[in-house]
């Protein structure tokens, strides 16, 4: 018998990790998405909050990146934009 320890954040209770630190991490993005559906919802007029949960997560995932930018990097942002591209599939890639 095997035994197999897991971690779960507390801000996601659903989801697993077999790895502490990848736990603490995605409870991190978690509160820091949480801080600025916050903000947003109070800064941004006629933003649903769905919509304001939906982006705070996406900035949040991404903050390295928009760190980057901020600190005049703003080639940066080019990095975020590449995996929506790879992920269409090429024309004629079906066919031989």
């Amino acid at each position: 018998m095997a035994v197999e320890i897991l971690y779960r954040s507390t801000r996601d209770l659903e989801t697993l990790f077999v790895d502490r630190k990848l736990a603490d991490a995605h409870d991190q993005m978690l509160e820091l998405a949480e801080s600025l559906t916050g903000l947003l919802m109070n800064n941004v007029q006629g933003l649903s909050e769905s919509l304001a949960e939906e982006v705070s997560i996406y900035l949040a995932k991404n903050r390295g990146v928009l760190a980057s930018a901020f600190k005049n990097n703003v080639g940066a942002l080019a990095e975020l934009s590449q995996p929506a591209a790879e992920s269409e599939p090429e024309a004629g890639a079906d066919q031989p």
